[in-house]
């Protein structure tokens, strides 16, 4: 039964059942990654953005214009020419420019500002007088941000990223273009490259469905952490 699925599986789409397991292996891999560290420094940038924006709980205009402008500069910047620029910082962290494990590196810069200004607009949207409150209560700015700020965004910040993990699947399966490994790689290698028509579906319908279930357990998540607030 197995032998003849295999078999099948290859006339089909013209590659080995495991080696399609790998792809995707290699694309969770960088997903995971890239999303971990990313969102955490675009946490941080986010927070940056909004305590030291005028008006903001910690005012600094040079550090505003600072995070601002390196924020809109990558994001004005398209991923492929991102994972280019940065090859030499590539190879002088991980040692090399292809495999999963170097794309993490353009992939972190380019998916952290843009998790930076989604995460920066659900906080915005926290309302002023829970601020207010805080600070009138003595609350210092860590507390602030810790027990009333995050909270009250969490449900906002999961959705804008499950936004930004949308968009670094995007990445990863361009990763592939530069031997980044991960279905984009085997889309364009064992797909376009040999006219395999069949595996390009096949890549574009598990693409499709990555997408989908990543929408529905961020929607999930939010749903939740909204109403028990």
């Amino acid at each position: 039964m197995t032998e003849t699925f295999e078999t099948r599986f290859k006339e089909i789409f013209g590659i080995k059942w495991p080696k399609l397991l790998e792809s995707l292996g290699q694309t969770v891999y960088m997903l995971g990654w890239a999303l971990l560290i990313g969102a955490v420094i675009g946490l941080f940038l986010a927070l940056l953005l909004v305590l030291c924006r005028k008006g903001g709980l910690k005012q600094n205009r040079v550090i505003y214009a600072i995070v601002n402008f390196y924020v809109n500069i990558v994001r004005s910047m398209p991923f492929i020419i991102t994972l280019v620029f940065v090859f030499p910082l590539t190879r002088l962290i991980v040692g090399k420019t292809y495999g999963s494990t170097a794309m993490l590196v353009p992939l972190v810069i380019y998916i952290s500002p843009y998790m930076a200004r989604l995460i920066e607009n659900s906080l915005l949207e926290v309302s002023p007088g829970v601020i207010e409150a805080a600070q009138a209560m003595g609350a210092t700015t860590f507390q602030i941000i810790i027990r009333f700020l995050l909270p009250e965004a969490l449900s906002s910040i999961v959705l804008a990223m499950t936004t930004g993990t949308v968009g670094l699947l995007g990445a990863t399966a361009m990763a592939g273009y530069v031997g980044g490994g991960g279905v984009g790689d085997l889309a364009l290698t064992y797909g376009y490259q040999r006219y395999n028509f069949p595996l390009l579906i096949l890549t574009i319908v598990i693409l499709v469905i990555f997408v989908q279930l990543l929408q529905l357990l961020g929607n999930r998540i939010s749903g939740r952490l909204r109403k028990h607030r």
